[in-house]
């Protein structure tokens, strides 16, 4: 799609001065839809970071050669995504890019790093504790007997995303806090010479309690999307069982589906 020759440019010092919109007047596709779509692309890519301002409707409006009521559209469908605010005074301000997570068995923090999101990890808990007789089943364990439990919160560009609380086989691998919250607990099992090979995954969602609310950064009753899995190596034997919760507005599941031959 070519730029539009009446499409002035973004004025000095605006976060815009990086972006090159190509918006295609002929196109069946809505102007608000190309703009949104671009924008959402410049912030999931860092191009467009946390803090930076856009402006408001009107100076945006003039800025793109577009209608303020295209422009309002576009905003407020982003505004709609979590990926950006309106500030009274200030103008439209990026907030963040939602994290799109491949369904597969991967880790969130590997995720993160290679999205460019910046993960940071605060270990809450890394103790031993008596298996409940969900974690015995999961795990393959005797109930009341030992494993290990850790409770993480995991951020990305300074801004919490999930709360990851994994329950482990106590003898499997030493679990450092200092390293758990320097890089993934997948990959300080690969380190330590564990192959995971499959995982059992369950999605869900539901409302946040007060506690999450307050860990994650929302208000009490925000939906959130929730996890359980529990992964294997390459022998069949569990070695991990996770109950994860998500900031829907912050966090999605990305998967392909495919018509059955």
């Amino acid at each position: 799609m070519a730029r539009s020759a009446d499409q002035p440019r973004p004025a000095a010092g605006s976060a815009l001065d990086t972006l090159d919109f190509a918006l295609d007047r002929a196109s069946p596709v809505p102007l608000y839809y190309q703009l949104a779509q671009q924008l959402e692309a410049a912030i999931e890519h860092g191009v467009l970071a946390p803090g930076n301002l856009l402006g408001n409707e009107i100076d945006l409006s003039v800025r793109l050669g577009l209608s303020r009521p295209t422009v309002r559209q576009a905003i407020q469908s982003l505004v709609d995504k979590g990926l950006l605010v309106r500030r009274r005074g200030v103008g439209t301000q990026v907030v963040h890019s939602q994290v799109k997570r491949p369904l597969e068995l991967s880790s969130l923090y590997d995720d993160l790093e290679s999205a460019g999101q910046g993960p940071t990890t605060r270990v809450l808990r890394n103790e031993g504790v008596p298996a409940t007789a969900d974690v015995a089943a999961a795990l393959g364990v005797a109930q009341g007997s030992e494993v290990t439990l850790l409770e993480r919160l995991r951020c990305a560009h300074g801004q919490p995303v999930a709360f990851l609380c994994n329950y482990l086989p106590a003898t499997l691998l030493e679990l450092d806090t200092a390293r758990l919250e320097s890089t993934g607990l997948y990959r300080m099992m690969r380190a330590a010479g564990i192959t995971l090979h499959s995982a059992h995954q369950t999605v869900g969602a539901r409302s946040a309690t007060a506690e999450e609310a307050a860990r994650l950064d929302e208000k009490e009753g925000a939906a959130l999307l929730t996890m359980r899995r529990t992964a294997y190596d390459v022998t069949g034997r569990p070695v991990e069982y996770g109950t994860h919760v998500y900031r829907a507005s912050r966090y999605a599941f990305d998967f392909q589906l495919l018509v059955r031959p």
